[in-house]
């Protein structure tokens, strides 16, 4: 593993834009399992039911019993090693965007500030029909969380049947096209549109490093650098080859 984080430092020190992507396994050590593992989500709600769009206009109270599961695990979820890392490799200017489909505010918590995030954030809740929008502490503890006037709040994330947000697509596919390494971290990367970006980033000349529990399609067809297991343990080692490289110090 030593030879293979110090392969992927040497790509990262080089490139001059270097974005990430990632997936659900990266909260996984936070304490958020994966919504489609046998501990998720979806094991106890069916996404059909609770996850659309139309369900929630249907019968948001209904939907909100799903998601105030959802929301009691992330508010106690703190960032990991692997979140904490790639602030730090931000803040050392060595990673430039991330780009996570997750919801749960870590990597912003984990200090990275150039975060796009592809199916939006728990943290805020808006109104469907007047639009007020409101923060999560605002409505600490109402459930369902209620607009002034008198609708139920939906929270900021992406449900199924919603696209994603327009400028977010063009500027994570504007930013691959500009990459000169990826980091895949955590993630399968076989839900659309976000495993577009894989493809695009490589065809424009960037290293591809695979950071995953096993091998994805991915791993034999444009990875680079694939090194396998736990991303908070091969994260903080890669910020540590990093700091040597560059003579930072540890």
């Amino acid at each position: 593993m030593e030879r293979l984080i110090a392969q992927a430092a040497e790509i990262i020190c080089n490139a001059k834009l270097t974005m990430a992507l990632t997936g659900a396994g990266i909260s996984v050590e936070s304490g958020i399992p994966d919504f489609r593992s046998a501990g998720g989500l979806w094991s106890k709600y069916n996404p059909d039911e609770y996850a659309t769009i139309s369900a929630f206009r249907q019968d948001p109270e209904k939907v909100w019993k799903m998601l105030r599961d959802m929301e009691e695990l992330i508010i106690n979820a703190r960032p990991n090693r692997a979140h904490i890392g790639m602030g730090e490799l931000e803040k050392m200017g060595f990673l430039h965007y991330i780009i996570t489909q997750n919801v749960d505010n870590l990597h912003q918590a984990g200090g990275a500030k150039n975060v796009i995030e592809y199916h939006g954030n728990s943290s805020t809740l808006s109104c469907l029909w007047c639009e007020k929008g409101y923060t999560v502490e605002e409505k600490k503890g109402v459930y369902p969380p209620r607009c002034e006037c008198g609708k139920i709040l939906k929270p900021g994330v992406v449900m199924f049947g919603e696209a994603i947000p327009p400028g977010v697509l063009n500027r994570s596919f504007q930013i691959a096209a500009s990459a000169k390494a990826l980091m895949i971290v955590a993630t399968s990367a076989v839900v659309s549109p976000a495993n577009t970006i894989p493809g695009i980033a490589k065809q424009n000349g960037a290293k591809i490093i695979e950071i995953n529990k096993e091998k994805t399609h991915l791993t034999e067809s444009l990875t680079d650098v694939f090194i396998q297991g736990e991303a908070g343990e091969i994260i903080a080692g890669l910020v540590v080859a990093i700091k040597e490289r560059a003579g930072l110090g540890i």
